[in-house]
């Protein structure tokens, strides 16, 4: 093999295998049944030419088998007319035209054979397209299914790298959140045991629970005023409720005396009236 020769192999294998790479099997198994279908087309066309001059010639054979009869009725009426001459020139033309319609039922017998073997083929053919077609669809759904699955797989295994990028996205923001959720555990933590307040006072836990025990008598002594106040002060109103029911009843009772003295001043001026 030469220089020349191993070139071109290498080039033709390259080139077989990108294209392999680069094909779709669906497509292909597309394009092949447009390809049959085309092929069909050209068969049905090929019977519908063959048809058509199969009935050139049975026309052309039926106008002959007129002019053979109109060649006997000419004949016989020549004889009757005892002109064997013109009889035999029309017998002549008579055996012409049988001739020609013998040679045009050899050629019609031909093109129906023909026909028939195109029918048959057309038939076959059409047979195998749509036994074809059926193979074809499932092959797809077979592809596609197989094409899904395989991607599923893809992302499902993070085997991409652009899923491996995703997934060290996602375990980058898990630590960070882990980190920020200890965080806040932490700040909580030490806000509850009051470290922060430690870190801002110099009082240590004695002071504080010194003040805290300070803190609780205080409140406890103003809450024992208080109760004292209220309670003297509700002495003081139960004390003036007593005064002003005593007040309202001598009230009550001087007012008749009132009332009776406004009547005598009223009788007296009645009487100086009269008189």
């Amino acid at each position: 093999m030469g220089i020349l020769s191993r070139t071109s192999y290498i080039i033709r294998s390259k080139l077989n295998s990108v294209l392999n790479r680069a094909e779709d099997p669906t497509q292909t198994l597309d394009y092949s049944y447009e390809q049959m279908r085309d092929q069909l087309q050209q068969v049905k066309r090929g019977i519908a030419d063959l048809t058509t001059q199969k009935k050139r010639l049975e026309m052309q054979k039926r106008r002959l088998e007129e002019n053979v009869e109109k060649h006997n009725d000419q004949a016989r009426t020549a004889v009757q007319q005892d002109r064997e001459d013109l009889a035999r020139k029309a017998l002549e033309k008579k055996k012409t035209k049988m001739n020609q319609i013998e040679e045009l039922e050899r050629q019609i017998s031909n093109l129906q054979n023909q026909q028939d073997q195109l029918i048959e083929q057309k038939d076959e053919l059409q047979s195998r397209i749509e036994e074809f077609r059926t193979k074809k669809e499932t092959m797809k759904a077979r592809y596609e299914a197989a094409e899904a699955s395989t991607t599923v797989n893809e992302a499902m295994t993070a085997t991409g790298e652009e899923f491996e990028d995703v997934g060290r996205a996602i375990e980058r923001a898990e630590e960070k959140t882990q980190d920020m959720e200890a965080r806040s555990a932490a700040m909580d933590e030490l806000r509850e045991s009051g470290a922060f307040e430690d870190v801002m006072s110099d009082k240590d836990q004695i002071d504080r629970e010194l003040e805290q025990v300070s803190t609780d008598s205080g409140v406890e002594a103003e809450l024992e005023t208080l109760k004292a106040e209220v309670g003297a002060s509700e002495t003081e109103a139960t004390s003036e409720s007593a005064d002003a029911a005593t007040d309202a009843t001598e009230t009550a009772t001087e007012e008749p005396a009132v009332d009776e003295d406004v009547e005598a001043e009223l009788s007296e001026l009645q009487e100086e009236e009269s008189q």
